[in-house]
């Protein structure tokens, strides 16, 4: 069941209310359907509260409990000192190893304490660290049974490959001279009020056929996106993975900036940079899962199966052939925490995108799963209780030390109260992504003809969502753009795309449907579908192919692993009218801040003419969807009377269209009801068009 209302006053309660129940069943008085549910509720609540407890007590709180990268991995006195700590309790000796001992397996012995945690101290030698900046170490252990084994430091910060000898990531020590090291400039950007993401990864942010650098995507990449309007940026692909064609999602080493873009130093100056821009900048942080590579991976790290992980299946996903975090116990919560505290302290990222959280959600980890939206999905033994503490904790973390952090669930399975405050029983997120919208539009554009697009399902599917928690809305994200699948502009216009997208080529129908519903299907989802809208790189302009990383499968090339800039900066192709209007689209939000405005009043679905009308923050949207009729003096409903204007109009030169309507046009509305609105007005609605109107004094 899914809370829906088409009008500007929501349903739930004042959360900051003296009334809330101080027992994790605030959200119940938000929803009452959540009633029968109560005990769930409590017992998972109560549980994040004996964790916090816990924590108090033998940690000094969460907040010196999540730092915990000032203890272990490679720390630096002032003096030059080197310690080196880990935890390994299953080891019977470990010892550091590296450049700086001749790899001698014996010379540097560590010491354990009753916690399993090995550590040894290295003194520096007329002030100048024993382990020189960038050269490589790790540590090696003894097991029981006598096997000597080698891995790569669990909180190592920087870890390199070098694929002409091994594809086996090598651990080195980052510890540049102090003054060489990125010196942060410019203060992070206050939280915005309406999030406007652009996803983006490093390594394919260019037309080149390479792996792009974050020098790159400082460069060229970051004036793009503040030109397009974009005030968020999500970055992808950073934490370490094992294998560049897994898009990031097989994290090896969880504290190292991906060495495949550069220095860390670089991504500092890629996000103070943004930051100089006002630009908010997200990791997309991956703690649902983790590479099941065990030389330079946690997988067996002290050669047991259960250290960080679940051991047995309960520690292995069918799926994506990786390991399960055990969210249970006390030091994995350390390393998890710290990881997410050492994104926002070292590198200054503003918040996470937390990736798979359906999976950390729920036992059964989505994995055969279709859920039907009855609330007894969200509770009982499917549940993975101890994941949905974790992020209870880590929210509530996060939020606590920085009040301007931003948070957003991938959540497939709608859990309720996944976006509201742990004080009321929920699980803290700040954003949800609305996941059923692109999957509606590809599924349309395989199996509907365009006559048979459903105006109530379109306002339906972009309305369903939990109000009270905020939404963000998209059209088509990384996974719609990835092989297998089509981009919704090659769905829309597939083969012409490469003889009929340049404006010395006859405007075909194709192209010219292609071109209005994609403007449509973003117009629409920014509109109506959220507090949020969200864009996949090269996705506002409507790149032409999917997403592939080199691999065996297609010789190891670089042709889909990029985004082709260079085609909306080509005069005589179309691609420019759709950038130009994604980003009026970007800029007219700003100026008039729909998402984070009440959500929007639907006066009409006409399933006949195709035609959807909508109020949001005094603007009025007209869409008309039908693929072959226009309606002149078409009547709508608006409630604010007055005089109106053209603000967006998907018909625009600029845009491609044919600028049927001119845009110094002024629409009086006339006093009478309409659609259940006070007033109406009249206006000329060709086909496959949109009109977003605003009052003349607004302009």
């Amino acid at each position: 069941m899914s809370l829906n209302q088409e009008s500007e006053n929501s349903v739930f309660a004042d959360p900051a209310s003296d009334k809330v129940a101080p027992d994790g069943t605030g959200v119940v008085q938000l929803d009452p359907w959540l009633s029968p549910f109560k005990d769930a509720l409590k017992h998972r609540f109560s549980k994040a509260q004996g964790w916090i407890k816990t924590i108090d007590k033998t940690e000094g709180g969460l907040e010196k409990f999540s730092r915990g990268f000032e203890k272990y991995g490679f720390t630096f006195a002032d003096n030059g000192d080197i310690t080196y700590r880990e935890w390994a309790p299953n080891a019977e000796k470990a010892f550091l190893i590296g450049d700086f001992n001749n790899w001698d397996r014996d010379a540097t012995p560590m010491q354990r304490d009753d916690f399993g945690v090995w550590s040894v101290t290295l003194p520096a030698k007329d002030g100048v660290p024993v382990i020189p900046h960038n050269s490589k170490v790790k540590i090696s252990m003894v097991i029981p049974g006598g096997e000597r084994i080698e891995r790569v430091p669990a909180w190592i910060t920087r870890v390199m490959q070098n694929l002409e000898v091994s594809p086996v990531y090598d651990a080195v020590l980052w510890n540049p001279p102090k003054n060489e090291r990125y010196v942060f400039k410019h203060p992070r950007p206050k939280k915005p009020a309406s999030v406007r993401i652009y996803e983006a990864h490093v390594g394919i942010s260019s037309p080149d056929l390479k792996i792009a650098s974050y020098k790159d995507f400082t460069k060229n990449m970051l004036p793009r996106i503040q030109n397009l309007g974009y005030n968020v940026i999500q970055l992808m692909a950073i934490m370490e993975h094992a294998y560049y064609a897994s898009f990031g999602y097989q994290i090896n080493s969880f504290f190292a900036a991906s060495s495949r873009y550069g220095t860390p130093d670089d991504l500092k100056e890629l996000i103070d940079t943004a930051h100089s821009m006002g630009i908010t900048v997200l990791l997309d942080v991956v703690h649902s899962h983790a590479s099941k590579n065990t030389l330079d991976g946690l997988n067996m790290f002290d050669g047991s199966d259960h250290l960080y992980f679940h051991e047995g299946a309960k520690g292995r996903h069918e799926l994506w052939d990786s390991r399960l975090f055990n969210y249970s116990h006390h030091e994995v919560l350390r390393f998890l925490l710290s990881n997410l505290r050492f994104w926002m302290d070292e590198y200054q990222f503003d918040g996470f995108r937390f990736d798979g959280v359906t999976s950390m959600l729920y036992t059964h980890h989505g994995i055969g799963t279709g859920f039907s939206g009855g609330y007894h999905e969200y509770f009982g033994p499917g549940v993975d209780e101890d994941g949905v503490v974790y992020l209870m904790l880590a929210n509530e973390m996060l939020h606590n030390l920085y009040p301007e952090c931003i948070t957003i669930a991938e959540d497939v399975s709608g859990m309720p109260a996944l976006c509201l405050a742990l004080s009321l029983g929920g699980i803290g997120f700040d954003y949800r992504l609305a996941m059923a919208i692109p999957d509606m539009y590809i599924k349309w554009l395989k199996e509907k003809s365009d006559a048979e697009w459903d105006m109530g399902a379109l306002a339906f599917t972009l309305t369903n969502r939990r109000h009270g928690e905020k939404t963000i809305a998209y059209a088509e994200s990384h996974d719609q753009a990835l092989v297998g699948d089509k981009s919704l502009m090659m769905w829309l216009c597939d083969k012409e795309m490469y003889t009929h997208m340049s404006t010395t080529t006859e405007f075909t129908p194709v192209i010219e449907r292609g071109l209005s519903l994609h403007k449509l299907i973003r117009l629409v989802t920014h509109g109506l579908g959220g507090e949020g809208y969200l864009n996949f790189e090269g996705n506002e302009f409507g790149h032409p192919e999917w997403l592939d990383f080199p691999r065996a499968g297609n010789d190891n090339s670089y042709w889909y692993a990029r985004r082709q800039f260079n085609l909306p900066d080509d005069d005589l192709l179309r691609y420019k009218f759709l950038n130009e209007f994604d980003r009026k689209m970007q800029w007219t939000e700003e100026k008039y801040g729909w998402l984070h405005s009440p959500q929007a009043y639907i006066s009409l679905k006409n399933e006949t003419d195709k035609v959807l009308v909508f109020e949001r923050a005094g603007l009025l949207w007209i869409f008309n969807f039908h693929p072959t009729n226009s309606y002149t003096d078409y009547r709508v409903g608006v409630e604010q009377p007055g005089v109106y204007r053209i603000v967006i109009d998907t018909d625009a030169k600029e845009f491609g269209g044919f600028e049927r309507n001119a845009h110094e046009t002024r629409f009086f509305t006339t006093d009478l009801p309409w659609n259940g609105r006070k007033n109406f007005t009249q206006v000329y609605l060709p086909t496959r068009t949109a009109l977003v109107l605003a009052l003349e004094n607004t302009l």
